[in-house]
């Protein structure tokens, strides 16, 4: 999720994004979504504080770019490459304080803005980026434009049933049926929690469905999901949701319909791959995410099906430039969903609340080595 309060992050939450940053670094693996070097023609410094973001340059020539964050603040910061209307091209989430987290972007020309959000919270402190010229895209390659029109497909298979749930969501709220709208809140946001590489691109329309309650900067309110979730667990009143639940529907609409003409770039690709995972070490193993329902392991589940999906679109060029990888990968992919299984109920998943610190920890010990070699593709990508 795009915008995310994580000051106050539990100390599990901040020993495996430790853990996933160390991994994401190393020289020894290829590193994470910005790689060690990868296709990149530089590598450009920010730096990163509560209070600045500082981007060694103001204009690049056109091609795939490292940027390599550093955090010096205090407070937990994220960084993005938006183009015309906030869409995001590149992002970087929970940089930690005192880390660095490296980001591989292709960037066409046109004009940019680098943002730097210390606290995860609002618009950023932004500076205007130019890139100019021309330069072979990475989607010119057979293989990786197949794989964006691949994982387009599969993305509309999910976005039919995610309005048809949120639908049946919505209607159960604004009936005052607090047992139905229970059952169908971690189901809806199934499908939502897939496909969130592609939209999170779309401005803020993340934040209004699926921000948390602290996200939101001074006199904005808190909507969504999750504005939903503390009326129906906490208050067990729903009685005034109705106003939310119609602008929840709106906005799930609105970016269903972007969703289903978007077409990620390579890289887009393999680095929501990655980011999905950083979301389940950062969020649902944590459990942080459903706060109140504590239905966690459902969007843990999606976010690992959404990841897979990512890699399985660009497989083929994978498989092909790097192998061993991929068997890796599988090997890994596998392992994550034979320790989540362990927590399957029904139809559903274990309650969040009801895992002991020994599971949790074993969950996050399958999510971080499967980040470890997820955290590869990017460079392979940039290196084609």
């Amino acid at each position: 999720m795009s915008v995310r309060d994580r000051a106050r992050l539990p100390l599990l939450a901040v020993g495996v994004l430790t853990a996933l940053t160390a991994a994401a670094c190393s020289s020894d693996d290829g590193g994470d979504s910005g790689g060690a070097s990868g296709g990149a023609s530089d590598t450009i410094a920010v730096a990163a504080s509560d209070d600045a973001c500082e981007v060694d340059v103001a204009e690049l020539s056109a091609g795939t770019h490292e940027f390599e964050i550093t955090n010096g603040g205090s407070q937990v910061t994220e960084f993005y490459v938006y183009a015309e209307g906030d869409r995001v091209m590149g992002e970087v989430e929970n940089i930690a304080p005192g880390l660095t987290r490296p980001l591989l972007v292709e960037l066409p020309a046109g004009d940019y803005e680098t943002a730097c959000k210390p606290g995860m919270v609002g618009d950023g402190i932004r500076a205007d980026l130019t890139v100019t010229g021309e330069v072979a895209q990475l989607d010119e390659d057979e293989t990786l434009a197949q794989a964006g029109a691949d994982y387009q497909r599969y993305v509309r298979s999910q976005t039919g049933a995610l309005l048809e749930r949120t639908t049946a969501f919505v209607d159960a709220v604004k009936a005052g049926d607090i047992e139905g709208a229970k059952a169908l809140f971690p189901v809806a946001r199934t499908y939502w929690e897939r496909i969130e590489p592609v939209a999170e691109i779309f401005g803020d329309l993340d934040p209004l469905i699926d921000g948390r309650e602290g996200d939101q900067e001074e006199g904005q309110d808190f909507t969504g999901f999750h504005r939903i979730e503390q009326a129906l667990w906490v208050a067990g009143d729903v009685s005034d949701m109705g106003p939310y639940a119609d602008q929840l529907l709106a906005d799930v609409n609105e970016i269903v319909e972007l969703a289903n003409e978007e077409t990620l770039d390579p890289l887009q690709l393999a680095n929501g791959a990655k980011a999905l995972l950083d979301e389940i070490a950062t969020g649902k193993i944590t459990g942080e995410e459903d706060r109140y329902s504590h239905t966690d392991l459902w969007d843990f589940a999606a976010n690992l099906e959404g990841s897979e999906a990512a890699v399985q679109a660009l497989r083929p060029f994978l498989e092909e430039a790097e192998p061993d990888l991929v068997a890796e990968i599988d090997e890994r992919f596998a392992a994550a969903e034979a320790e989540l299984e362990q927590y399957r109920s029904g139809d559903g998943w274990t309650l969040h609340d009801q895992l002991t610190e020994d599971q949790l920890q074993g969950l996050s010990d399958s999510i971080t080595a499967l980040s470890e070699s997820v955290g590869q593709v990017a460079s392979v990508v940039a290196d084609r």
